[in-house]
Order: C-alpha cells, then structure tokens, then sequence
C-alpha cells in the first residue's frame, strides 16, 4: 500500500472493516480482539500508528520488528487465539512516521481470543456471549443455505394439496405455457428444487424451503417452532400497540395477510409516475412484505416484525449477511438470502429479479413521503419507509418542505425545523429501543451534527438517555433497557 493508498484510506475513517489503533509499544490486548472481529466477520485492515481521527503518529521504528514477530506468535498461540486467524503484516512509511497494516481476511471457522468470540458492529468490537448470536456467526460461516437443509420424515401428506392447487393457478395466469403445469406434483417440485438429495450423505426428501412455501400449519410448527410474523400498529399507543396480526403459516398465505393489514393501515397519497397515477403505497408494500419473507434466516429464533408507527413503517428480520451497514444505490450488491424461495415467488408473480427490491423502495419512498427509506443489513436486516406528510402532491413531495430553506450545511437542501427534529427523534424511540445521531441524521435529513445537538439537549433534559462512549454513543427512552421494564422489544 502506498502513502497515497493509505491516505485515501485514513479519511474514510474507523469501520465495519478499518480500525486505527495508536501502538507506542507492542501491540495491546485490544489490537488482537479487533483481529478477531474481523476475522469472525467480513475481514478488515487495523492501522498500527494512527489515531482515532485518522491522524498519522508512526510506531517507534526501533520497535516495528518486534511489533510484526509478536503479531505472529500471539495470533499463532493456542492459548490466545482457537483458531489461529490468518494475518498478514506491511510497513508503510509516510515520511511522518511508520504505519504498520494489519490486514486480517475473513476465516471459515468461529474465532475466539482468550475463549471470547468477538463479532464487528460499525466500528466496535463486541464481545459474542449469547448463543443465538454465537449459532449465528457459524451459521454466517456455512455455504449451506438453510432453506436446502433436507427433512426426509416429512412426506407429500404434510404439504397442502389445495395450496399446490393455487399454486398451479397463480403460474396459470401468469405464463399459460409455463413448464411446471405439465408435470406432476413430484416433478413439479423437484423443478423447483423443494426436492433435494445431499451429494455427501445421500440423504434425500423435501427441504426446508418446501415446508415453508406449501407445508401444513402442524408441520411448520414442528421443523420451525420459533417462526411467526408480527405485524403491528404503534400510532396511538407507542408503548403497546394499536392492533396486531401474529401470522405462523406458508409463506403464500402469509404474503397474502401481511400485505393486506399493512396496506389497510397506511394512506395511498395521490402520486404520478410519468403522467400516470400509480399506488406507491401498494409497491412500497408488496417490497417490504416480499423482503421479509424471502430474505429472511428462518433458522434463526429472532421473530420478524413489521411495525407501521406514526413516523412510518419499518421491518426487522433476521439475516444472514456478510456485509453490514447502510444499504444505498450506490455500493449495493444484491445477494440472495434463500435463492430457492426467491425463485419460487418469481415463478408465482410475488417477487422480481434480484436488487430490484432496493431500486423499487428507493424510486417509490421519493415519491411516496419525499424523502428515502433507510436499509441497513447486518445479523439484522432493518428497513425503515417515511410515512408522508399531510401535504403530500403529486410530485411525491411536501409544498412545506420545498419551500424551507437550509440552514444546516447551506446546500440548498430541505431540513426540518428543531421543533420537528425533536419530534422525529422521540417518535423514533417510540418503536425502537436505541438510536444514535447517523440514524436520527438518515430519517430527518439533517447532518450527524445537528442530529447529535438535538439528542444532547434532550439528554440533558432527561427526556432521552444517552449510553455508551464517545464513538458507539446510543439514546434510549427513560424506563427502557435498564431493568425498569419498558416496551417489548424490536
């Protein structure tokens, strides 16, 4: 890497995959916990040399030697490190100092340092001690996709007769020569691969995802008993809720309720699409609904929830993600969560081409409240659409909002007046147990800044309670996440 490389890099700041670390010595205890977060997710570069801010300190040249030997033994020593990661040192000189990199690959095993698996969370490393967690992080590992895993004891009785019958008419309407109409239900569903044969054990039957898509409500019970939708409306009532749909059955008939309690709930404004009217609220809809039932770790116990709150409607779900962060049109990489039920609701007419979920709620958020919705995948894949305001036009933007003016960075851009961000913030915390200033900064439109001297005021008034240190700073409501009780949880 050269200086300029390295430059490029300092400025991005602290990560997911980057950390800077100071080192006037060898190397400390926290230098090799990083080394293991990154290991046990998506891999990474620790800057030896470098302060919080990116800023260039060097290590003791003396010392750079000793520094890189005893990165090698300590990561090498069974008793510090079960596995030993894979690591590889470099020295960069800047002229100001000398920078040793830490490059870290992601490993295929679960790692630990002094017996503690560390997982990365933005730019912290957590320690893992839950084993729903530490189950995820191997599930992470796996090539295996969950949905293929193989049932041999559940037979064709255990899959509903009238739903493959539906099933049949929906490809029917949709494409009248499709292939699958000619064969017969075996057939049929080795087609579409719900029928499978494990190439090492030989073990064959129907999968998972054939339980879910078609399977009766007893057997998805048995193969999945932690698995159940909440759909939940917080408007009145913040702290409970204003009404409720819990669905525990096929993922068809599960679209089917979902969509129609969340499209029953949420206002259609008048919004045009190239001179003509279109339902942006059914689109954005169908999205959110069809993401959280595809896109979804279904071996994981973590229920999925939607919830349509005052501010908007956001969904959680588990995830099995290598990439964790903010999800934008820029730098996304659609992957598939469980190719074999996204396949299927394509066949069926419940779901497009991959990625174009993300283009979809992006284009239909804009026109639907003005503003973006806010994506971020990780262990937890959470989606957040704006509800529109009271003005809504046709343009999919409010009259009150174009017509203010900036005053936060002067570029001409809309921001919501302090009153309105307080507002925001409160509401936000109505329907999730923590925030920070980047997620209050994402749904208002205003800069980390002023987001972070709005959540300090209300802090210092103790109407929010802030936790954590400077960097991995969170603000919850009093009486929540303390042992006081508090809402149930998202």
């Amino acid at each position: 890497m050269t200086p300029e490389e390295l430059g490029s890099r300092l400025a991005q700041g602290e990560g997911v995959s980057q950390e800077f670390k100071r080192c006037g010595s060898l190397p400390e205890a926290d230098v090799f916990e990083t080394v293991c977060s990154f290991a046990n997710r998506q891999g990474g570069s620790i800057f030896l040399g470098v302060d919080d801010d990116g800023n260039v300190l060097g290590v003791n040249p003396r010392l750079v030697r000793d520094i890189e030997r005893n990165i090698a033994n300590v990561t090498c020593n069974p008793n510090a490190f079960g596995p030993a990661p894979a690591v590889e040192t470099e020295r960069i000189d800047t002229g100001r100092g000398v920078v040793v990199r830490v490059w870290v690959p992601a490993g295929p095993s679960v790692y630990r340092y002094r017996n503690v698996a560390y997982d990365r969370r933005a730019d912290a490393d957590i320690k893992v001690r839950d084993d729903a967690q530490v189950s995820l992080m191997y599930m992470r590992k796996q090539n295996l996709y969950s949905e293929r895993r193989i049932y041999p004891y559940v037979g064709m009785e255990d899959l509903r007769a009238d739903l493959i019958g539906r099933v049949r008419e929906m490809i029917r309407l949709r494409d009248p020569d499709h292939p699958w109409l000619g064969l017969d239900v075996e057939h049929m569903l080795r087609a579409a691969k719900l029928y499978g044969r494990d190439r090492q054990t030989g073990e064959q039957g129907l999968t998972l995802a054939a339980v879910l898509l078609l399977g009766s409500d007893e057997v998805i019970g048995d193969v999945c008993p932690a698995y159940k939708t909440d759909a939940l409306v917080r408007r009145r009532n913040p702290d409970r809720y204003d009404d409720r749909l819990t669905v525990a059955t096929n993922l068809i008939d599960s679209y089917d309720r979902l969509l129609a309690f969340v499209q029953e709930r949420l206002p259609d404004p008048f919004v045009l699409e190239d001179g003509i009217r279109v339902s942006a609220r059914n689109i954005i809809c169908r999205e959110l609904v069809s993401n959280l039932l595809i896109h979804r770790e279904y071996t994981h116990p973590l229920i999925a929830r939607i919830v349509i709150g005052a501010d908007g409607i956001r969904t959680q779900n588990a995830s099995r993600a290598l990439f964790e962060g903010r999800v934008t049109l820029d730098d996304f990489n659609p992957m598939p969560k469980n190719p074999i039920i996204a396949g299927f609701f394509t066949q069926i007419g419940r779901a497009d081409e991959l990625g174009s979920g993300t283009r979809n709620l992006y284009k239909y958020s804009r026109l639907y409240s003005g503003r973006e919705p806010v994506l971020e995948d990780g262990d937890v894949f959470r989606a957040f659409v704006p509800a529109p305001g009271p003005d809504i036009g046709a343009e999919g933007a409010s009259a009150v909002t174009r017509a203010r003016v900036s005053t936060d960075n002067g570029s001409g851009t809309s921001a919501p007046s302090g009153g309105e961000v307080d507002v925001a913030i409160l509401r936000m915390l109505s329907a999730r147990d923590r925030i920070s200033s980047s997620d209050v900064a994402a749904m208002t439109g205003v800069t980390s800044r002023t987001a972070l001297r709005h959540l300090t005021r209300l802090s210092q008034e103790g109407r929010i309670i802030a936790e954590g240190g400077k960097r991995n700073r969170a603000y919850r409501l009093p009486g929540t996440g303390d042992g006081t009780g508090g809402r149930d949880a998202q």
